[in-house]
């Protein structure tokens, strides 16, 4: 096997998930790759994951936002801003069939919601419409958490929640309107209700920009009886992206 491994490596050496260029080990970033990628770290807000510069980052923070409309979970975790390498990474992931992207992403994503999951946490992706994932082939953050759930050896249910309703893009929409879109869009699948009452459950998501899907997301999960919902997500829009 060792041998064999070493023949493969030979013919096909690891590649940089971002340019391609050969890099030491499978699943990873050369170094100017990295150093295109803004990893969230140091102070940030609770609920949202916002980088607070200047902050101290042993303090439980809320950014403005936060503290105006309180997010309906309990924590929330992102490993990346959306901008540079981390918004390559992702539409690589969501459009660009790198399926491979989300094993890192996962390693990722453990490292920051260390301290906000159990092993009694249930992993859930946020659900695609089946129109959208006939046409994909996948759900990105179902693959995410998959991952995930092997890092973390919680458990993960891939359909614990549904999308029954295709619904239009929330670019540009108001708060109001985003929860119109959205409402009823979501719902618990009928078949796992049971799993949910009195359980903790970890949202998993590629991308936050407003946070109105995770928020419907939530809500149905709270409705439904879980213990504490919380969220993590592989990247997060800024102000600035």
């Amino acid at each position: 096997m060792g041998l064999l491994q070493t023949a493969l490596a030979a013919i096909y050496p690891p590649r940089c998930l971002g340019c391609g260029e050969t890099v030491d080990s499978d699943f990873g970033l050369c170094g100017k790759c990295w150093g295109q990628a803004q990893f969230i770290g140091g102070a940030f807000c609770d609920s949202c994951s916002m980088p607070l510069p200047g902050a101290e980052a042993e303090d439980t923070l809320h950014c403005d936002a936060c503290m105006r409309t309180p997010k309906p979970w309990a924590h929330g975790r992102a490993a990346l801003i959306y901008s540079g390498m981390g918004r390559k990474l992702v539409l690589g992931l969501k459009h660009g069939d790198r399926q491979e992207i989300s094993r890192p992403a996962a390693a990722w994503m453990r490292t920051s919601v260390q301290d906000i999951v159990t092993k009694k946490t249930l992993i859930a992706p946020v659900p695609l419409h089946w129109l959208r994932l006939a046409k994909r082939r996948y759900n990105q953050s179902a693959l995410i958490a998959k991952n995930l759930s092997d890092l973390t050896g919680c458990d993960w249910c891939a359909d614990l929640m549904e999308r029954p309703v295709r619904t239009a893009s929330l670019d540009g929409k108001s708060r109001a309107q985003r929860a119109e879109i959205l409402d009823g869009a979501i719902r618990v699948n009928p078949r796992r209700k049971h799993q949910i009452i009195g359980q903790p459950v970890l949202i998993v998501d590629d991308v936050m920009t407003t946070g109105a899907t995770l928020a419907a997301c939530a809500d149905v999960l709270t409705k439904a009886g879980a213990d504490q919902v919380c969220v993590s997500i592989l990247a997060r829009a800024t102000k600035d992206t």
